[in-house]
């Protein structure tokens, strides 16, 4: 039987996702003996948004957690972590939620990222006079989605240490866009951008300021400097596009999807209940990888069927499980409510995907 094989999956209502946890605990041990101390990783819980998961870290000797949203957030606070980086810029009722938070929870950490100077004005109107804010100065090496130019953050920084509710705890330097396959690449392009950091740094002087770096695939680049806190995320579960894009990067795949074959219609294809709804689609070609299938093509997808062209499809019958790798794991989680939880090939839990829900109002 393979390591992805389900005995009992009779018991599962498809399209449906499971997790490994023992596969999970590979991928913590990979991350820690990357990073070389449990104390260098700030992990990213984008990807799963499970509290379980993050305790398996936790007990691994992981501390200090990023989130992308609030809910993230509240999920990581109920699971006991003290230590927390929201990596957004927030404006608006955002600010207002992440004061909350911090309000209800004084023992823990909350910090969240700027990048411009008017975001000062938008945080000095929402604190109260006895209230201060943790900050990450978002720095921008080439991914142009948030973040700062390098040479313009002194000015920010200075800007900031000069207002007394406005706390400045270090750097986040996102760097997603560098997708290079061959390591020594990526290092050397992850380099050539970091030296306006170091730049940076000189000019700022500041030893206190933790400098959180690099994505799932650029934080082995980075822990070659004892400086820099790693923040990977999609290291937890890991997928097929980085497994098969990154293949220095020795993680396991710990979430596979369940699917059936609901039909077999003509000219060697067969249907499967695995929509736009259950795996990420944004990919223009490959989205899932069915290890049981040697010679497919995807000819159809939409909201709930995935039609797949086959070499030799009388091997497979109506009925038929078929488990799929997704290409990208971050946005199939949020698309399930909860996952099944195997252990040596069974179902033995289930646990709700807590985070993947959205809050639109103020408390």
């Amino acid at each position: 039987m393979e390591w992805y094989e389900i005995e009992n999956v009779d018991n599962i209502l498809s399209p449906a996702i499971a997790i490994y946890p023992d596969r999970i605990h590979h991928n913590i041990r990979e991350m820690l003996r990357i990073a070389d101390s449990n104390y260098r990783l700030r992990t990213h819980v984008k990807t799963y948004k499970m509290p379980q998961i993050v305790k398996m870290q936790m007990d691994a000797g992981i501390s200090k957690f990023k989130c992308s949203t609030i809910v993230e957030a509240e999920m990581l606070i109920d699971a006991g972590c003290m230590n927390i980086l929201l990596a957004m810029p927030t404006v608006g009722p955002a600010q207002k939620m992440i004061l909350n938070l911090k309000r209800q929870n004084t023992s823990t950490s909350i910090s969240a990222l700027i990048d411009h100077p008017s975001q000062i004005k938008f945080w000095k109107e929402v604190l109260n006079q006895d209230e201060s804010i943790d900050l990450f100065i978002d720095i921008n090496v080439g991914m142009s989605r948030t973040g700062i130019d390098p040479e313009k953050a002194e000015n920010l920084y200075q800007f900031l240490v000069a207002e007394s509710q406005l706390k400045v705890r270090g750097l986040h330097v996102y760097d997603g866009h560098n997708r290079v396959n061959d390591f020594n690449e990526r290092k050397n392009q992850v380099d050539k951008e970091f030296e306006s950091v170091n730049k940076l740094l000189n000019e700022i002087n500041d030893d206190t300021l933790e400098i959180v770096c690099g994505g799932s695939v650029t934080f082995p680049c980075h822990a070659l400097d004892q400086k820099r806190t790693l923040s990977p995320g999609t290291t937890l579960l890991w997928d097929a596009g980085y497994g098969t894009n990154f293949p220095d990067i020795k993680m396991k795949n710990a979430a596979v999807l369940i699917t059936r074959v609901i039909s077999k219609p003509g000219n060697n294809r067969i249907c499967l209940d695995l929509g736009h709804k259950s795996v990420a689609s944004e990919m223009q070609n490959q989205r899932v990888v069915f290890p049981q299938l040697d010679d497919y093509e995807r000819v159809g997808h939409s909201e709930e069927h995935l039609v797949l062209q086959l070499n030799n499809r009388s091997k497979i019958n109506i009925g038929d499980v078929l488990y799929g790798i997704p290409w990208h794991i971050c946005p199939t989680i949020a698309l399930h409510s909860e996952v099944a939880v195997i252990q040596s090939n069974k179902v033995v839990d289930f646990w709700a995907v807590t985070a993947r829900h959205r809050k639109y109002r103020l408390a």
